[in-house]
């Protein structure tokens, strides 16, 4: 196995999310690393059509490294539902349609939800998944993965968060990831493999490990 290369400098978050920059700026600010985002360099949008998380990530880092000349680092994620075959998966984004509003799309969630006869909390299991790729300009890349398990909500609890975080209950908690800050999202000591909570906090605490030094 190829060593893994530190991440240092100057780096791109690929990602157009708001929501999403937010929380990779708060998981790097320890490092030192001096981030932009792909937004805030007018980079477009590359066409997702992986097939799964993991190469959707590779997609948008590598057109990030290549538009930029920088390393780039990427997350795909998404939520996982049990009672729907897996949706809505890769196409979590999709559901909130083109303006990214996610009230309808966890609308549509608890209607598929009820349709199936999903009431009762343990026939709504679901995970969240985060696939991360760094990506180096001269083609190397890292990969790191997290997931985070348990229950969707039978309505929306929370301000918090983004996305599909007012529905999604954690395992071990009695609250959603749109009722606690970021703080306890990322979890109790999120640069540990062990503390991490969130399905992102636990890809970023494994390539915090492998890619990623704090300055002295």
């Amino acid at each position: 196995m190829a060593e893994h290369r530190l991440l240092t400098g100057k780096v791109v978050i690929a990602t157009h999310n708001q929501g999403k920059l937010r929380e990779m700026r708060e998981l790097l600010a320890p490092y030192g690393i001096e981030l932009v985002s792909a937004g805030e360099l007018g980079l477009p949008e590359p066409a997702e059509d992986g097939m799964m998380f993991s190469e959707n990530a590779a997609i948008k880092a590598v057109a990030a490294t290549k538009a930029s000349g920088l390393p780039a680092l990427s997350d795909d994620s998404g939520i996982c539902i049990d009672a729907l075959d897996g949706a809505p998966g890769l196409f979590s984004a999709n559901w909130a349609g083109p303006g990214k509003d996610f009230a309808p799309a966890i609308a549509r969630v608890q209607m598929e939800l009820a349709k199936r006869g999903a009431l009762a909390p343990d026939q709504r299991r679901a995970h969240f998944v985060s696939a991360l790729v760094i990506a180096w300009p001269d083609g190397h890349q890292e990969l790191f993965e997290g997931r985070v398990f348990g229950t969707v909500a039978e309505r929306p609890r929370g301000p918090a968060g983004f996305g599909y975080d007012p529905i999604f209950q954690p395992d071990g908690h009695e609250r959603t990831f749109g009722e606690m800050s970021n703080e306890e999202k990322h979890g109790t000591d999120w640069g540990t493999r062990d503390g991490a909570l969130s399905h992102r906090a636990r890809a970023f605490a494994e390539l915090a490990a492998a890619c990623l030094r704090k300055p002295a």
